[in-house]
C-alpha cells in the first residue's frame, strides 16, 4: 500500500507568490481552456499541430536555433503545452510517457530565463538517482551550449569537499539527488545562501522523488529556497502523493497529462519469467547471450543498487 506524504504549512511544495510575477507575454496554445476556479488541467494525447514550431512557443531565437541544430524541428505535445506555461511564470505538473521530451519541456524555458539574468544558481533539479542526474546534465549542457552554461551534478559517491567548492562558485544549474544535497546543506552553513536567488525547483521523476522516504531531504531543500520560485514537476505516472500536493498547492499549478491512466513506452513489448532467486543470474546471462540472435543490439538492466568499481 502506498504511503502518503504528510503536508503542512512548513512543507510547501509549490511557490507562495506574494506579488504577480512580471513576465513578457508569450503565446499560449489556443486549445487550452482556462479554468481559474478549478484545477488548470489539460489532457491531450494528440500530436502537436503541424504548423507549430519552437519559435511559436515564445522561446528566444538562440534556443530555437539550438533546437534546430540538435535535430528538434517540432515540439512534442508535452513541450507544446508546458513551455508557454513555464515562460508565463506558472507552476507546472507534467505527466507524459518516457521518451516524450519531458526534459526539454522544462530545460528550454529555464535556460530562456537564465539568459535574461545569468547570475547565481537559477535552477535546482532534484532527481532520484545518480544515473538520471548525469543524463539530465548532458541534456542541459546540450540545450544551453551557446550560453557557456555552468551545470553542476551533486550526487552520492563523489567527494563532498569538491562538491561544496563547486556549489560555492554558484553554477547556473544544479542537478542533485535528495540525500547528497541535504547533507551538504546541513553540514555547511555557506551552502543554503547559494540557493537564495533560485528561480526554479524541478522535481524530475517526481513520483519517485516524492516518495515518503525523501520527505526529510525535501524539507531541508525547501527551507533554503525562496518562496517566490517556480516549481516544476515532471513524471511518467500519477501517484496519490502528487495528486494531494497538487490540490494543496498555494499557487494553483497548471496540470498537463498526455494520457489517461498509466502507460509506458508504446513500442515496448513486456514479458516476464518467474524463476527462483538463486538462479536468476544464470537466466539473465543466458538471455543476454541470445539478444544478438534476435536482432537486439543493447539492453538495460534495472537493479535496486549499483556499485562503482574503479579499474
Amino acid at each position: 500500500m502506498e504511503e502518503e506524504v504528510q503536508v503542512d504549512q512548513n512543507f510547501p511544495l509549490f511557490s507562495r507568490k506574494t506579488k504577480p510575477a512580471t513576465r513578457k507575454p508569450v503565446p499560449t496554445p489556443t486549445s487550452i481552456e482556462e479554468t481559474p476556479k478549478q484545477l488548470d488541467k489539460d489532457t491531450n494525447s494528440g500530436p502537436t499541430p503541424s504548423h507549430i514550431t519552437f519559435s511559436d512557443l515564445g522561446l528566444a531565437g538562440w534556443a530555437v536555433q539550438t533546437c534546430n541544430e540538435l535535430g528538434m524541428k517540432k515540439p512534442t505535445p508535452v513541450q507544446y503545452h508546458c513551455i508557454p506555461r513555464i515562460l508565463s511564470g506558472q507552476d507546472v505538473l507534467g505527466l507524459a510517457q518516457t521518451g516524450s521530451g519531458k526534459t526539454a519541456a522544462f530545460a528550454l524555458p529555464i535556460l530562456h530565463r537564465l539568459a535574461e539574468d545569468p547570475y547565481g544558481v537559477s535552477c535546482l533539479v532534484v532527481t532520484p538517482t545518480r544515473e538520471l542526474a548525469f543524463q539530465l546534465a548532458e541534456q542541459f549542457r546540450a540545450l544551453g551550449s551557446c550560453l557557456n552554461l555552468r551545470c553542476a551534478v551533486v550526487v552520492g559517491g563523489m567527494d563532498m569537499i569538491t562538491q561544496t567548492k563547486t556549489l560555492m562558485q554558484r553554477p547556473h544549474v544544479v542537478i542533485a539527488t535528495p540525500g547528497r544535497i541535504k547533507v551538504l546543506i546541513e553540514q555547511n552553513p555557506d551552502i543554503p545562501p547559494v540557493f537564495s536567488r533560485t528561480k526554479f525547483l524541478v522535481l524530475d521523476e517526481a513520483d519517485r522523488v516524492l516518495d515518503v522516504g525523501f520527505e526529510e531531504e525535501l524539507r531541508a531543500i525547501f527551507q533554503c529556497l525562496p518562496k517566490n520560485r517556480q516549481t516544476l514537476l515532471f513524471s511518467a505516472t500519477m501517484t496519490s502523493n502528487l495528486q494531494t500536493l497538487l490540490e494543496l498547492s498555494a499557487n494553483k499549478a497548471y496540470f498537463y497529462e498526455a494520457y489517461e491512466g498509466f502507460k509506458t513506452v508504446e513500442s515496448l513489448k513486456q514479458q516476464y519469467i518467474f524463476i527462483p532467486k538463486n538462479v536468476k543470474d544464470v537466466y539473465l546471462q543466458y538471455i543476454l547471450s541470445k539478444i544478438k540472435d534476435i536482432g537486439i543490439r543493447s539492453a538495460i538492466i534495472f537493479v535496486s543498487t549499483c556499485s562503482i568499481i574503479s579499474m
